[in-house]
């Protein structure tokens, strides 16, 4: 059986990891090149790294930043953060990641997923989905959640599947940074409807919430920040509960 992924995530603004609630109050959480090492030394499974400030002038910026944590980490990683294209995109392959995450360049050209997999395989592509619920609609949003677009998570999430990408990381606005528990009836509806792996964000206030999101859903990873970032939960607290919970852990 598929082992689920514990995976902190590092929003990087300015070259420091911070963290907010509802995308918004945002506070420093420390070095993200210290905190990725040490997410790996002590048993992370897998490191998302977003550069939520990220402007073609700072492209340079957010690579020197994959290469320096390429070389403190012996686990996967994702990069995130206003890549539009596949020049940036092989840049930052070619400097350590593993992954690229996209998120609004792909809403305003899909086509962009379908030539980063043709070009690198959808393994290395991970569509980034901010929605927040809008009446009765998961409506997907940009621009740090300040723009909505009016597509559904579920039709798009289904549209990029189709074109090539190879996962799904899908943040519930509503969700993050509360410490109420992820949106575990949306992530539910979603992994009915992707064969592609679907990583949950927003919500985690507790291992408990992690193991409910393994419990009740089928997504393979688990995706927090705040929790770790201020040591209110550890990874090795949080894997104990998964593994007494009988939830197929990577020890």
């Amino acid at each position: 059986m598929l082992r689920r992924r514990l995976i902190p995530c590092l929003d990087i603004k300015d070259g420091r990891t911070v963290k907010g609630t509802n995308f918004v109050n945002i506070r420093d959480a420390g070095d993200p090149i210290a905190l990725a090492k040490q997410y790996s030394d002590i048993g992370a499974d897998e490191l998302v790294l977003l550069d939520i400030s990220a402007t073609l002038e700072k492209r340079r910026t957010i690579v020197d930043l994959v290469q320096k944590v390429s070389r403190e980490v012996n686990i996967p990683f994702s990069v995130g953060g206003g890549i539009n294209s596949a020049e940036l995109a092989y840049d930052i392959l070619q400097h350590g990641a593993d992954k690229v995450c996209i998120n609004s360049a792909a809403i305003r050209r899909p086509q962009l997923i379908d030539e980063l997999a043709k070009l690198y395989g959808s393994q290395c592509i991970v569509l980034a989905i901010d929605a927040k619920q809008v009446d009765t609609m998961w409506e997907v949003h940009t621009h740090g959640g300040q723009r909505s677009t009016g597509l559904s998570l579920y039709d798009w999430a289904v549209e990029a599947q189709e074109r090539g990408c190879g996962e799904v990381l899908f943040t519930s606005m509503d969700h993050d940074g509360t410490k109420a528990g992820y949106a575990v009836d949306a992530l539910a509806t979603l992994t009915t409807k992707l064969t592609v792996p679907v990583i949950a964000s927003g919500g985690a206030g507790s291992a408990e919430h992690i193991v409910d999101v393994f419990e009740n859903t089928a997504v393979t990873g688990a995706l927090a920040a705040s929790i770790f970032h201020y040591q209110e939960v550890s990874i090795t607290e949080t894997k104990a509960a998964m593994i007494a919970a009988g939830i197929p852990t990577r020890t």
